[in-house]
């Protein structure tokens, strides 16, 4: 059980702070010193025990548990970062991807829309999962609904919504493996919004996660598919080996698995 210590004897500054920081997130000293807690104010309340370090310029509650989405919560609205939950992290957050291998360490990705870089409390920390950070310029312009708000009880994270989300993660697939369970992820995204798919393909700068998607996309019957406007999409020139060993797929430009009952296109 959290303990908390007599509040009536808390300064009043700090009773301030408490009532704007979220339970199981982090507080950064930027944040603090726009509230009015300067670093040497900060370090009095260490020796008071109101504060707890957490790494170089940040702090949590005393007491207080705080996983990575109390740490992407800091990056997001304290300190301003384009960071964001994405690929299928942002799929399995949204209920639509329970694909996770057994054995394996609970990973998480992390995408910044810009060349940013994580402070060193975030990524010197042991979080209890395997915290991938990447920088990508997938897309001129993004939709609004393209990011979703992620309710963690007590405070919010953005992620990345299901159809930015998959696109984010056939850019980062590298291998067989890794285009295999793009077509697993595929399968399960029957409900996928045509505007906001349309809109990010239009949009995005990768040739192959335009062609990767759309090949996916019509290889798993998706009805959303029929609904989008390929003559607006541009999906560049040559050809593009995806798939080692693969097929060539005629229509989309690239290598993809072999599929039993699928044509030729």
């Amino acid at each position: 059980m959290k303990k908390y210590r007599n509040t009536s004897r808390k300064p009043s500054k700090m009773n301030q702070i408490f009532r704007k920081w979220p339970t199981g997130t982090v507080a950064t000293q930027f944040w603090l010193t726009k509230q009015g807690v300067s670093s040497k104010l900060a370090n009095w309340h260490l020796g008071s025990g109101w504060l707890v370090r957490f790494g170089p310029g940040a702090f949590i509650q005393p007491g207080d548990r705080v996983d990575w989405k109390g740490g992407l919560y800091a990056l997001q609205s304290q300190l301003g970062m384009t960071v964001h939950a994405a690929g299928v992290t942002s799929l399995q957050l949204l209920g639509l991807s329970h694909f996770v291998p057994l054995g394996e360490r609970n990973r998480v990705i992390l995408i910044s829309n810009q060349p940013e870089q994580l402070p060193a409390w975030f990524r010197k920390h042991s979080w209890e999962a395997d915290i991938k950070h990447h920088c990508l310029a997938l897309f001129k312009s993004c939709p609004q609904k393209s990011t979703s708000e992620l309710d963690c009880g007590g405070f919010s994270v953005m992620i990345s919504s299901a159809e930015r989300a998959i696109m984010e993660q056939i850019q980062l697939a590298g291998t067989n493996d890794d285009i295999d369970h793009i077509l697993q992820l595929m399968e399960g995204l029957t409900t996928l919004r045509p505007d906001i798919v349309q809109d990010l393909l239009e949009n995005c700068r990768s040739v192959k996660v335009k062609r990767v998607f759309l090949w996916s996309a019509e290889t798993t019957g998706q009805v959303w598919f029929k609904r989008l406007d390929l003559s607006r999409i541009k999906l560049g020139n040559g050809k593009r080996q995806i798939y080692k060993g693969g097929r060539f797929n005629w229509k989309y430009g690239i290598t993809v698995p072999e599929q039993d009952n699928e044509p030729d296109l």
